[in-house]
């Protein structure tokens, strides 16, 4: 070895030596945490486009044809990602039917459908730009009560969810879902930190809601919760290889759990979405 090579492979282990005394210990990387061969997914959050038990909702005509004109542009975005499976809300019972719908329109997009929503309108045309032949649901239902705080007097913290929906609502003035475009709306919905918002709104600052000794709101959220494991467990029911690439559309609290599920799962990596919302 000559005196440039060894001079360059000192340089080499001492700029590594001074990177890592630099770099903190819970930053370093010390777990592989994916498989080799782990799956790409998008996982995409949407509002519900069509009629909605959700109890919180966004003003939208799925019917308007400028509406509808928007949202394919989007979907031909998001196909962009060339899944090979179609993921949605909704039961997987209904699989047989939601597929049989879905055939029909991959031959012929400009079927009509009665009752179009987020599924009909985006993903039945992502998957038909990218050519996939697989859509499945993953719902499961488990109502629970959104506004358990109302029903329960004498609540022991009665400041934090008076104070976090003050908070909400500067936020939303400053980051208006109403009458902007449906892609700005759509880049909203998809931002990491109005996903992580949604597990607040939803279920989390249910656990601010108690009486001494009990656990009335977390018990609420807790059904919440198992809900979303529920439906992550449909998604390891689907047949799914290493050379698929797997679209999820739900609504955005869903999407924010499935990104904790998935961030930690070590069976499929997550896609950014922004490299495709640009």
């Amino acid at each position: 070895m000559n005196l440039n090579k060894l001079f360059i492979l000192r340089l080499i282990l001492l700029t590594a030596t001074l990177f890592a005394q630099k770099t903190s210990y819970d930053q370093r990387t010390i777990y592989q945490t994916k498989f080799d061969d782990a799956v790409p997914v998008l996982n995409v959050a949407t509002f519900h486009m069509g009629t909605t038990l959700d109890a919180h909702s966004t003003e939208f005509n799925e019917r308007d044809v400028q509406n509808q004109l928007d949202v394919k542009k989007v979907a031909r975005l998001l196909a962009e990602f060339k899944p090979t499976i179609i993921v949605i809300e909704d039961l997987p019972q209904n699989d047989s039917l939601r597929n049989l719908y879905y055939q029909q329109y991959i031959k012929n997009p400009q079927l009509k459908f009665e009752n179009p929503d987020e599924r009909e309108l985006l993903a039945y045309e992502v998957g038909r730009l990218s050519n996939s032949k697989k859509i499945f649901g993953i719902d499961f239902k488990e109502n629970y009560n959104y506004n358990i705080g109302a029903f329960v007097p004498n609540k022991i913290d009665i400041r934090t969810n008076d104070q976090y929906w003050n908070l909400c609502q500067k936020n939303e003035k400053e980051n208006p879902e109403e009458d902007i475009p449906f892609y700005d709306l759509f880049k909203l919905n998809n931002h990491p930190q109005y996903l992580e918002s949604l597990i607040n709104l939803n279920a989390d600052m249910l656990t601010y809601i108690s009486t001494k000794g009990k656990s009335e709101g977390a018990d609420e959220a807790a059904k919440f919760y198992h809900r979303n494991l529920v439906m992550f467990s449909n998604l390891n029911q689907i047949k799914i290889d290493k050379n698929d690439r797997v679209f999820i559309l739900m609504g955005g609290t869903h999407t924010a759990f499935f990104m904790d599920f998935l961030h930690r799962s070590p069976k499929y990596k997550i896609e950014n979405i922004f490299n495709y919302l640009k």
